[in-house]
């Protein structure tokens, strides 16, 4: 009998008998605090507060409130915030937990009479102080630093005699946008290879007309003069997906794919994840169910499939994740379609949401295992969000090249609010697909068009076949989503420079001769799409005529100052005339209504990027 009983035990408990330090604990204590200024008694947001020992790293809220989970235990515990002196002292944690932790901080008196920009780029201004600049990177990037970009060649210009055909997949991603305003906060300017500029635009919602009719969306169009070079045209291609309200939108079968890995454990990463997954616990209705899914060295299943209804349920088992131990990425990837699969719901949402800093190092983790390995699952009809979180070793390429192939979108979650805006406020556009496999084909006419170039989206190219192929994988576009693509336009009479372009005009042929009918057109658009459950695409056309328009609508306008800030970071050599100060100047004519003060968010940046690029050029 004892035999049998131990064979059981080993059964039951693998992970917990080989792995002394098991990802899922049941005997910690919550620990909630707040973080204050000394002199004023009031709260203070954004302290991070660190707690070695145990892998604990935390930030403090709008209300200067803070809470963790650990074992009973004496620490040490260190909170810092840009401006005041680091606070460290010991703790010690009953095991009843601690529930009224105050820690004070006092404010840090500068004499230097120099800015100095660090951690999250805060600028702490003196009077009367000199306009010199101190550019220090965070710990991370001064120590190590081994994150990972796919090389980026940028889109050329293409003769449209020989070229005549331009096809790419859509793109809804806005992981480029918010890793490059993250790099801009730390104090330094983005890799130019972080800089995905069709990202930057599409993080951005645009006033595009709703859909009528039969189809999921809307395609609006455009032409306007470029503002960095008015000799060329400026085409702006807008899709509108339909809105679903929140209450309407199908039943969802999520599963909760989290990293907890040792690589995991700064105050950016599982802490932040943990906060943000629980936004998106608060939103769940009664007909959606959540798993959880972690893995770190090994992979397993910490919460069954949960009603939204029990949300304690849920956040208790989030509150418990704990980071340490490798990273057995793929192994995780596995088991979590599994769960998927086995509570497939046939008219609801399946959807993996896979929330990590990308860097698997345990099982398969080259990026075409795992793009296989993808491509292989996006089949059983379960779509893929990817959420990239911290700094140091984030594997950016990697995980845009998983979401890209598995039906899926990233983003990149640099702080609370950004958690909030992918996973609450654009939630239904995040986790319910209205179209799948979105491509356009742009046919531009010889006659009007000398050469053009479409900006950003290299990683999304297609081959001209590839378009009516129903069997190639393209972008997904979610319920409410805009997706915005732009193409410069040289016309005839304009002297292209030679520079720009890889290919030579060609010796033996001109522009064709006029047709009738079509010596007014630009261009035509076409798109192709699928329902999100079906196997045959729908086709759609547009015509976009020719225009001497100079003025540029607030959506191009706004548009164009964001493609010219990417080319700015970039350094771009189709930058043309291109300046901070004229994106700022464009950028706030066209801020529009702005509720979530997204726009005005952008223009600072742009402003931060501007010091931040003078200040190295004095370097």
């Amino acid at each position: 009998m004892k035999t049998v009983i131990v064979s059981l035990l080993l059964l039951i408990l693998p992970e917990v008998i080989d792995n002394p330090n098991p990802l899922f604990l049941n005997d910690k204590v919550k620990v909630q605090g707040t973080v204050i200024e000394s002199d004023t008694q009031q709260p203070l947001v954004g302290a991070t507060i660190q707690i070695k020992a145990a892998s604990i790293g935390e930030t403090s809220d709008a209300k200067g409130s803070f809470e963790f989970y650990i074992e009973p235990g004496t620490y040490s515990i260190e909170v810092q915030l840009i401006g005041f002196k680091k606070y460290s002292s010991e703790i010690t944690v009953p095991k009843t937990g601690l529930s009224n932790l105050v820690i004070s901080l006092d404010p840090e008196m500068h004499s230097l009479d120099e800015i100095v920009m660090s951690g999250r780029a805060a600028m702490q201004k003196q009077s009367n102080v000199a306009t010199s600049y101190t550019i220090i990177p965070p710990p991370a990037f001064r120590d190590y630093n081994t994150e990972e970009y796919a090389e980026i060649s940028e889109n050329t210009f293409k003769w449209a005699t020989k070229t005549p055909l331009s096809t790419f997949s859509i793109d809804v991603d806005g992981a480029s946008y918010s890793n490059v305003r993250r790099m801009l906060m730390d104090g330094r300017l983005p890799v130019k290879d972080a800089v995905r500029v069709e990202e930057l635009i599409n993080y951005f919602n645009y006033d595009y007309e709703h859909p009528v009719g039969e189809h999921p969306f809307s395609v609006n169009t455009e032409v306007g003069k470029a503002p960095w070079n008015p000799d060329h045209q400026l085409v702006q291609i807008g899709i509108q997906g339909e809105k679903v309200e929140a209450d309407n939108l199908p039943p969802s079968n999520l599963v909760f794919l989290l990293d907890v890995s040792g690589s995991m454990s700064s105050h950016d990463k599982l802490p932040l994840l943990k906060k943000g997954f629980k936004l998106l616990t608060n939103q769940l209705r009664e007909d959606d169910y959540v798993s959880i899914v972690v893995y770190a060295g090994n992979s397993g299943l910490v919460l069954p499939p949960t009603s939204g209804a029990d949300k304690e349920t849920i956040l208790e088992a989030l509150n418990k994740l704990n980071a340490r131990g490798s990273t057995a990425g793929a192994a995780g990837i596995k088991q979590a379609y599994q769960v998927a699969k086995e509570h497939f719901r046939k008219d609801g949402n399946n959807r993996v949401i896979l929330a990590t800093d990308g860097d698997f190092n345990v099982g398969v983790s080259s990026n075409s295992e795992l793009v296989d390995l993808i491509e292989e699952k996006r089949d059983e009809g379960i779509f893929l969000s990817v959420l990239g979180f911290g700094s140091g070793n984030l594997k950016d390429s990697k995980m845009e090249q998983i979401a890209n192939n598995g039906n899926g979108n990233y983003y990149y979650i640099d702080n609370l609010l950004e958690a909030k805006k992918v996973l609450v406020s654009e939630m239904g556009g995040t986790l319910h697909t209205i179209a799948k496999d979105v491509k356009i084909q742009v046919e531009f006419n010889p006659q009007n068009v000398k050469a053009y170039r479409l900006i950003g989206y290299e990683n999304r190219l297609l081959a001209d076949e590839d378009f009516n192929n129903d069997e190639k994988d393209a972008g997904e576009l979610g319920a409410g989503h805009t997706v915005t693509a732009l193409y410069e336009v040289i016309p005839h009479g304009v002297d292209i420079d030679s520079s720009l372009s890889d290919i030579d005009p060609l010796k033996y042929q001109t522009p064709t001769t006029p047709v009738n009918g079509f010596n007014d057109e630009l261009m035509t658009v076409k798109l192709r799409y699928k329902q999100p459950d079906g196997d045959k695409s729908q086709l759609l056309s547009q015509v976009i005529k020719r225009s001497d328009r100079s003025e540029l609508s607030e959506n191009l306008k706004f548009a164009a100052s964001v493609a010219s800030f990417g080319m700015l970071l970039r350094d771009s050599k189709f930058k043309g005339n291109s300046s901070f100060e004229m994106v700022q100047q464009l950028a706030k004519e066209s801020k529009g209504i702005d509720e979530n003060g997204y726009r005005a968010e952008f223009i600072k940046i742009v402003e931060l990027a501007e010091l931040l690029y003078k200040g190295e050029a004095k370097n």
